[in-house]
């Protein structure tokens, strides 16, 4: 896996992956030199937690050839109060709707975090990960 940051002046970076065909635009608050014209590094971890922890949750789901009508992941991280700032904790808020029975969506998000979703494991390594459940 490989990533590439390419500077836009100012604060600004556009990130993209080995393929180069997606990119993410990164950028910093004006009170910081930047434009605001994209997303905090930080907020790409969080993104990256939701995002990998979703993909497996609606995969498994799929696998039980169950499909939610919405579904989101929501990702909280609280931080140290000295810099380096850096995330002490994470909480995940898993939103759904659409009559999945209550122990499937549970057997698919323990599956998630515990077998499958890197990310969360490697968060895990120096914070702890939690999670809850809200049917919309």
């Amino acid at each position: 896996m490989k990533a590439e940051v390419n500077w836009n002046g100012g604060m600004s970076f556009t990130g993209s992956g080995a393929c180069a065909t997606h990119s993410v635009v990164m950028d910093a608050p004006p009170a910081v030199g930047g434009s605001d014209n994209g997303i905090r590094p930080k907020e790409l971890l969080l993104h990256s937690l939701a995002g990998c922890t979703a993909m497996d949750v609606i995969s498994i789901l799929h696998k039980m050839k169950l499909e939610p009508n919405r579904f989101r992941v929501e990702a909280t991280a609280t931080e140290s109060e000295e810099h380096p700032k850096v995330f002490t904790s994470f909480h995940l808020r898993y939103l759904i709707s659409g009559g999945i029975p209550e122990e499937k969506l549970n057997r698919a998000i323990e599956l998630s975090q515990t077998r499958y979703c890197g990310v969360s494991a490697m968060f895990r390594n120096f914070a702890p990960v939690t999670h809850e459940v809200c049917y919309e």
